[in-house]
């Protein structure tokens, strides 16, 4: 009995702690109400506007095979959005720099055949 006070106070003294921690990483985090009604826009593209035309869905393909295929882009560089519905093609998602910007505007370019490109990339910390 004697040694259940000092655990529970130990306990109870963690416990503050870790709520501590947990409200102070709450007050990290961005902000990103912009980002989220910009996507909620029907003017702005998401993954749910790629078509499913074999067309669209090989121009999407062709794009993502040459953004994994070269060897100088980032992983976030990689996991970018590549949207395609009737031809047109939006890149949309954060890069780590504006050449890495350019280089996938490059690259979509070349792999999607001829079909428009909306370069919607964000360079990290820019916006």
């Amino acid at each position: 009995m004697k040694l259940m006070k000092p655990i529970l106070l130990v306990l109870a003294c963690l416990s503050a702690v870790s709520l501590t921690a947990i409200a102070a990483d709450d007050k990290t985090k961005p902000d990103n109400t912009a980002i989220n009604e910009r996507d909620r826009s029907d003017e702005t593209k998401t993954s749910g506007d790629q078509s499913n035309s074999s067309a669209d869905l090989n121009t999407t393909q062709a794009i993502r095979q040459a953004l994994m295929k070269d060897g100088e882009l980032s992983t976030t560089a990689k996991n970018i959005k590549i949207i395609t519905a009737n031809g047109h093609v939006t890149l949309r998602g954060p890069v780590k720099t504006a050449q890495e910007k350019a280089k996938i505007d490059q690259l979509a370019k070349s792999a999607a055949g001829g079909a428009q490109i909306d370069n919607q990339l964000d360079v990290k910390g820019s916006n």
